[in-house]
């Protein structure tokens, strides 16, 4: 184990920890010049591990990542364990470091290859001698025992309240910056988007409920604090190096990044992959999410070129397909790619040519990739407090209500964003024809003024379920805080499934019901909130009974006038309110009843004006955007047995496909060519549209218009 060297005075530890030579203050922003994250391309990752002093070869790495036209790579220089010769106390080294300098070494190869490089430090856990020296700097539980590693409990897990973030921490910063010609720092695993951790060292017994809104704000503005301080400290030498957390979680965040995005530069998706029952857009739901607050501003999404399924095998290689569809996925969302390899001696190589040929590719059309805005005219509203807050009836995963949606959104081929529940305002939602809110359970009166203004001004919306029926901090309304707007009104208490999941009625025709002929039941909801009856219902609850045994299976109730969907038009705008989890249930059944209820919904809203359409067989994610260039059209093909468990193995071609993009006023198209393919096809125009033909999506197409 490392040990302070003996020769030190705790006075010029301090004076390390605190300065490390150098000039104190931040430097400064030259006028006019962004920083060089702003347009970075292309990153990667060499994951050290302690044995990688006596066994890494530098040179072999470089030509490497050189291949793949990198513009920044992140390196382990500290924090656990350091990979360099630190001097400060408790610092714990590589025992195979010896007097080698890995981190210097390797950032000075990068470096001369032109590539930029982060430093990338763990501030999770020490080694026994730090928690003997410094014990307040480690985790307690609830016995007040220090938290170990359970996977290597020779490591202690430190706490975010401790001076070891304050002091420690900063104190590596400045000495790697001291030391070495580096462009920014990354932390591993902090501050994460999960719920707070929960710590009984004394510090954190002062602190409020981590379950309680007020516990998550004091989580929230120590994460802020930290943040700053580290992002502070990394520019004390580079007015452009930045610091860049950890960040993934998508759809799953429960941390406010609407907040966390307004102290950082660069925003980290670190999703590596999926493993189990993860459907294979998640890491497309990470692109949606973090563009929702960082608003052009750059994001990257790390890709594991190992395998991380369950059980885990992390020397070994992903399938080529899967990795190509993460990073597919990655850059169709706007996000910046990053791929990564865990040690630095890897036995298996196969993982290689699918970083460089995914990389070599998207540098060399890389201007097609150069994002201005989306598209799209539809959004789905991202709210982290019912994420935090809410606690579905009949348990499950509070997300399930927006993975149904999107799924749908999947299946009617709609080109949408996220926008967050804090960022409401007229100035983002006036780009939105209408929007989705699929059980925002939690909505602050405030939230609610927004929208309804934004119905006011000609806007469309479609809530599901209990959205807006909580306060912001959780607390229960009598109605929802949507229901003026609606024209909707509670007629009891919830009602949940009883064998049968409740059934929908039709009443009367309406494009709505598009495409359900032969009927007059529907699946309707495993919940849902009985409503007051309206006028000219299209359907109508019919109440759950029994599924057991045969004889019992009949309504005792025939007929309701409870509404199974509200319908109003409030000038310009449509409203379409569901009072059931149709969303989750569709999740959980995948019936496509409920798909097809939800899409028309849609559709009805819409009135049919979508700027881009994609049609064709199979099932696809459709990104769209106007580029430096001109546009771009971003195909995903999803069609695969493997698309909701496990790993893509083989694509699954899509026939042709048929594209339609309205151009706006004024904008001239004269080329369309296909990336992938390395084809260009004829298109025509009409009636102010641009309309062509994709012959063939293997896995991933982008028709670049120019």
């Amino acid at each position: 184990m490392s040990q302070p060297d003996p020769q030190w005075t705790r006075r010029e530890a301090l004076t390390v920890m605190s300065a490390a030579a150098l000039t104190p203050g931040l430097a400064a922003a030259p006028a006019g010049r962004e920083p060089w994250y702003a347009t970075m391309r292309r990153c990667g990752q060499t994951n050290f591990n302690e044995r990688d002093p006596i066994e890494l070869d530098i040179n072999w790495w470089v030509d490497y990542w050189s291949s793949l036209k990198l513009d920044a790579l992140l390196l382990n220089a500290g924090g656990i364990m350091a990979f360099y010769p630190t001097r400060i106390p408790y610092h714990h080294k590589s025992k195979f470091l010896g007097n080698r300098d890995l981190f210097g070494d390797f950032t000075k190869a990068a470096k001369a290859r032109g590539i930029r490089v982060v430093a990338r430090l763990d501030c999770n856990y020490v080694y026994e001698e730090a928690y003997r020296a410094r014990p307040e700097w480690v985790e307690r539980d609830a016995a007040g025992q220090p938290v170990k590693n359970p996977e290597s409990p020779w490591l202690y897990r430190t706490c975010m309240y401790s001076s070891y973030f304050t002091e420690q921490m900063p104190a590596i910063i400045r000495e790697v910056n001291s030391l070495y010609d580096v462009d920014g720092f990354f932390t591993n695993g902090w501050p994460s988007t999960n719920r707070p951790p929960r710590c009984h060292c004394e510090a954190c017994r002062a602190l409020a409920d981590a379950s309680t809104p007020e516990g998550h704000q004091q989580h929230l503005e120590r994460v802020l604090q930290i943040w700053k301080l580290w992002d502070d400290t990394a520019r004390q030498k580079k007015w452009d190096s930045v610091y860049v957390g950890n960040l993934g979680g998508g759809i799953r965040a429960v941390l406010d990044l609407n907040r966390v995005a307004s102290v950082a530069g660069w925003f980290n998706a670190d999703h590596q992959g999926r493993a189990g029952v993860t459907p294979i857009w998640d890491c497309a739901q990470q692109g949606r999410v973090a563009r929702a607050v960082m608003k052009g501003r750059t994001i990257t999404n790390v890709t594991g070129s190992y395998a991380n399924t369950r059980p885990l095998w992390r020397h070994t290689s992903k399938t080529p397909l899967e990795a190509t569809l993460w990073m597919a996925q990655t850059t169709a969302s706007g996000m910046t790619p990053w791929y990564h390899w865990l040690g630095g001696k890897p036995e298996d190589h196969r993982w290689e040519k699918t970083g460089r040929d995914f990389f070599q590719w998207i540098a060399a059309h890389e201007r097609h990739f150069v994002n201005q805005h989306s598209l799209a005219n539809l959004a789905v509203v991202f709210s982290q407090r019912t994420n935090a807050f809410y606690r579905p009836p009949g348990g499950g995963d509070v997300t399930e209500f927006l993975q149904g949606a999107y799924n749908a959104l999947l299946d009617g081929r709609f080109c949408f964003d996220f926008v967050h529940e804090d960022d409401l305002g007229a100035a983002t939602l006036s780009r939105y024809k209408a929007l989705i809110l699929p059980n925002a359970a939690l909505l602050g009166d405030a939230q609610c003024r927004q929208l309804e203004d934004y119905v006011r001004q000609g806007g469309s919306l479609l809530a599901t379920f209990e959205t807006a029926c909580y306060d912001q901090n959780g607390a229960p309304r009598a109605e929802s805080g949507l229901a003026s707007l609606f024209g909707i009104a509670r007629a009891g208490e919830r009602v949940g499934p009883n064998g049968n999941a409740a059934y929908a009625r039709i009443e009367r025709d309406h494009p709505l019901l598009q495409g359900f002929h032969d009927t007059r039941l529907l699946p309707f909801a495993e919940y849902y909130l009985p409503l007051r009856a309206v006028s000219n219902p299209i359907l109508t609850v019919l109440p759950p009974f029994p599924a057991f045994p045969p004889e019992m299976v009949y309504p005792s109730v025939d007929h309701t006038d409870q509404p199974a969907v509200v319908l109003a038009e409030r000038g310009a705008g449509r409203l379409v309110y569901i009072p059931g989890d149709t969303d989750r249930a569709y999740w959980r059944s995948q019936n496509p009843d409920l798909s097809r209820l939800i899409t028309n919904a849609i559709r009805w809203m819409l009135r049919e004006e979508s700027p881009v359409s994609v049609t064709g067989e199979g099932m696809a994610e459709i990104f769209a955007w106007k580029t430096e260039p001109g546009f771009a059209v971003h195909i995903l093909n999803y069609s695969n047995p493997d698309m909701q468990r496990g790993w893509f193995t083989r694509a699954y071609p899509l026939g042709p496909q048929r594209v339609r993009l309205k151009l706006p006023a004024g904008a001239r198209v004269s080329n369309v060519e296909l990336l992938r393919a390395g084809a260009k096809v004829p298109f025509t125009h009409t009636n102010g549209a641009l309309e062509f033909a994709i012959p063939r999506v293997v896995d991933y197409e982008v028709a670049a218009l120019t």
